[in-house]
């Protein structure tokens, strides 16, 4: 794959802390993508906001307000991502889709694809920029805009399940599934709005772990170990 969006659960890189941040782990994600950049793949990285803030959990704040405090929390964690990945000796950027002073650059296909061209991994912050779209859409829409070749899904969970498995213990685990499946049944891979989007783009998304050993580049490699969740 020549480029792929790697999307990122903030609730994974909490750790164990589940908030804030795990450096370690943090470093361990970026130890694997600096392998794959370095092998030739460009990478391009959102992360959800869930280790500070998730608005759909509030009932007392304007949905909104909400979800604009989980844009800024999307944001952070870049930043903050981003640096550990130019303290392993990558070169980064952040795209956000709202001006964000000196702290990001702007949005736009060109000039990501210009960081892209430059060996940059660059970080898509802020979501799609609007409330009522969560980070599963954001990362759907970039990996559209920006043509990439697939969607690398790192979770808390080994892949796609029948149902709840922390639940339902006879929960079965998918090694491949197709898109129009998972909506069909209802599956919590990404959102459904980001379901459809993948559906009618035709982008493919691998799920897997993110403690797992490796997952990142074993998947870049074809040693993959989750769901493949085809077009």
């Amino acid at each position: 794959m020549k480029r792929v969006l790697l999307k990122l659960s903030g609730e994974a890189l909490a750790g164990d802390k589940k908030t804030g941040f795990d450096e370690e782990t943090v470093r361990g994600v970026a130890l694997q993508v600096k392998e794959i950049v370095d092998h030739g793949t460009q990478v391009g990285i959102v992360i959800g906001g869930g280790n500070f803030w998730r608005g759909r959990s509030s009932n007392n704040i304007d949905r909104t307000k909400a979800d604009q405090i989980g844009m800024l929390a999307t944001v952070m964690n870049c930043i903050y991502v981003s640096e550990i990945f130019r303290s392993v000796g990558m070169k980064t950027n952040i795209l956000t889709p709202f001006e964000c002073g000196s702290f990001t650059k702007l949005f736009s296909k060109d000039r990501a694809n210009k960081y892209f061209e430059k060996g940059m991994v660059v970080f898509f912050a802020g979501g799609t920029g609007h409330p009522y779209f969560s980070t599963d859409t954001g990362v759907l829409l970039r990996a559209i805009e920006v043509d990439a070749d697939a969607i690398l899904l790192a979770k808390a969970i080994d892949g796609v399940y029948s149902a709840d498995p922390k639940i339902d213990p006879n929960a079965k685990r998918y090694d491949e599934i197709s898109i129009s499946e998972v909506i069909d049944k209802k599956l919590q891979v990404v959102d459904l709005t980001a379901s459809i989007l993948a559906m009618e783009n035709k982008m493919p998304m691998y799920v897997f772990s993110l403690n797992e050993e490796n997952s990142i580049v074993n998947t870049i490699n074809g040693k993959f170990n989750g769901t493949k969740v085809t077009v």
